[in-house]
């Protein structure tokens, strides 16, 4: 009997689509691995599908991912929107490699007034809203937040300690030496006037500073009238430094208060997105995405696509949103990010007065950061192209790991990764590692990277065994000579992975910053020359997983120095361990106080002043 052939591509599209009827919903392309080529939406799936099925038409990237197609998965929707919204999360989930992808997905800072205490906190915030207080937001960066916060600080004299540090001062810090706090913590204001403070920073976070400075200019006057010149003195510096903050906050729009400004260049096949974010009148910072794109998409698609994944449920978008580039679906996209928002969220493309010159700035930005990027680009492949070239790799490097460890005599171990590739250090891509092995001896460095390695790649063949998603290195960095490199082959052969080139970067001869050694197993160590842009790439590479190191491993010292034994005390969280640590002033002293003495700490009940005498006293 003779096999019939199973069907691909167009044939394959056709045939769907005769079972396909005029629902909305969501598509997705699977290749003969039934990994996912690309997931799309439609109003009509039917008629969307159609499209595909004919033989000629297509651009050269649609007809590459036709002819790939081996299957196809289908589901309806109720609405139009949520076909939208099921699309990008698909699109976030499963990265498809012909969709436009967004690359950048944290979460924005905001500036967090804090409500859980009588002197309010002004803070930097990022993630989820759960503390109770008043939320600004959200800057473009955590840069944007700090400058704000620095300005916040100089106007109206706020504290960015943590509770915890409040309660234990008992005299100012440098901050009100220097004139940044008021000094609420050892009682140099009064909550009222503090509150008072608070409400003004609010005022000016919410853009009503001119109506701010016209109430300090009255009681400025107000207080030199009843000469109270101290008084007169404090408010007019307070009005100086608002101006000065006002000059510095850039150029703010005159009739905009609320809206994020997004703008697309393209150009040579890639693409960068500038988004300005408008808040209480004022310009809150912006930042530049850089989406994967291909050469043959338009600028409506890649646009539509990065406004889908960028307001996901974690981004909460403005009730007005300014395109340099119009939308095939403007309404559809309008309707579902306005769903997400709970509110209604109005898409403009502006053609003429101020609207028009933000988004003609973000443009000129977005212009100049791409031209930047693919400078930089030219460069960096130049180098990947040599560290092949020095390494006898059979092509330029996509993905380097640089591993490196950082203890002091064993202790506080940890693994640092960084990862570097086309775009330079991905530092969204670095990973650190808590040495968790009790055999090993201190200072053993073979056992410390034999653990990262194996935990590394035993999370790759499990999360990536095809190796689709970009995640496996191509060249590992190992700091060290021939006897690392030769245990890391060791690890590596263990595990059934032989073919990811390694090289040992070694100190040559006394150990002098230019004369380093590079190992590769069966050959010879040699060196670059001094001058090689390679070796300079090799050393920001390597000095760059130092730092990790080191700064990963200080991290976690100072919270082991800063531990103490009612951290392991059941039931015992922050508050009352301040508590505990307040009453008796030391964990020692609290470890030796009597059930009574226990009990009578404000907020530690009874049954819970048993609980930390029994764990003091069963341990002694």
């Amino acid at each position: 009997m003779t096999e019939v052939p199973a069907l691909t591509g167009h044939d394959l599209i056709a045939d769907y689509v005769k079972r396909l009827d005029g629902s909305p919903g969501v598509y997705r392309m699977l290749d003969a691995q039934s990994r996912v080529l690309y997931v799309g939406k439609a109003r009509n799936l039917k008629a969307r599908v159609s499209n595909y099925a004919r033989p000629s038409g297509h651009s050269g990237r649609i007809a590459r991912m036709i002819s790939e197609t081996a299957s196809m998965m289908f589901l309806t929707t109720r609405t139009e929107t949520e076909a939208l919204l099921l699309e990008q999360n698909l699109i976030k989930q499963l990265k498809p490699r012909y969709n436009v992808l967004l690359r950048d997905d944290k979460s924005f800072p905001n500036i967090l007034v804090s409500r859980t205490h009588g002197f309010p906190q002004i803070k930097k915030h990022r993630g989820a809203k759960t503390e109770k207080g008043s939320y600004y937001g959200p800057f473009a960066s955590a840069g944007a937040v700090n400058r704000t916060l620095n300005q916040l600080q100089r106007v109206f004299l706020l504290r960015n300690c943590t509770d915890s540090q409040f309660e234990s001062r008992t005299r100012a810090c440098l901050l009100y030496q220097i004139k940044r706090c008021s000094g609420p913590c050892v009682g140099l204001i009064s909550e009222a006037d503090y509150a008072a403070s608070v409400a003004d920073a609010e005022r000016f976070l919410s853009g009503k500073s001119t109506a701010l400075q016209e109430s300090l200019k009255t009681e400025m006057q107000s207080a030199s009238d009843a000469m109270e010149f101290e008084k007169a003195a404090a408010l007019r510096d307070r009005i100086r430094a608002l101006t000065a903050v006002q000059t510095v906050q850039g150029i703010n729009p005159r009739t905009v208060t609320e809206a994020d400004i997004v703008a697309l260049h393209m150009e040579g096949g890639q693409a960068c997105v500038q988004v300005f974010f408008i808040r209480a009148g004022q310009n809150w910072g912006n930042k530049d995405y850089y989406p994967r794109v291909g050469a043959d998409i338009d600028a409506p698609e890649v646009l539509e696509a990065f406004l889908g994944q960028f307001y996901d449920e974690g981004r909460e978008p403005p009730r007005l949103i300014l395109l340099s580039h119009g939308l095939e679906n403007e309404e559809w996209v309008a309707d579902a990010v306005s769903e997400r928002a709970g509110r209604r969220v109005e898409l403009a493309v502006p053609q003429r007065g101020e609207k028009a010159e933000l988004i003609e700035g973000a443009a000129r930005n977005a212009r100049e950061a791409l031209a930047r990027r693919m400078s930089e680009s030219a460069t960096q492949t130049k180098l990947l192209e040599g560290v092949a070239e020095a390494f006898g790799l059979e092509s330029a490097p996509r993905r380097i790991e640089v591993y490196d460890n950082s203890h002091i005599q064993g202790t506080d171990a940890v693994g640092a990764m960084i990862v570097a590739g086309p775009e330079g250090f991905l530092k969204s891509q670095y990973r650190k590692f808590n040495i968790k092995g009790t055999d090993l001896t201190p200072g053993d460095d073979f056992g410390m990277m034999k653990e990262v390695l194996s935990r590394r790649f035993a999370r790759l063949m499990k999360e990536d065994p095809d190796r689709e998603h970009g995640h496996w290195p191509d060249l590992l960095l190992i700091d060290g000579g021939a006897g690392q490199v030769s245990a890391v082959a060791e690890i590596m052969a263990e595990m059934g992975v032989e073919d990811v080139a390694m090289v040992g970067v070694a100190k040559g001869v006394d150990r002098d910053h230019g004369k380093e050694e590079f190992h590769r197993m069966g050959e010879r160590p040699f060196a670059l020359q001094r001058n090689d842009p390679v070796l300079y790439f090799i050393q920001r590479l390597r000095d760059e997983a130092h730092r990790f190191a080191i700064g990963t491993h200080r991290a976690k010292r100072a919270k082991s120095v800063a531990a103490t034994p009612l951290d392991e005390v059941p039931g015992v969280g922050a508050g009352r361990k301040r508590a505990l640590l307040q009453h008796f002033g030391s964990a020692k002293a609290v470890s030796r106080a009597g059930l009574a003495d226990l009990k009578a700490v404000p907020g530690i009940s009874d049954s819970l002043a048993e609980t930390i005498y029994d764990f003091f006293h069963a341990k002694g």
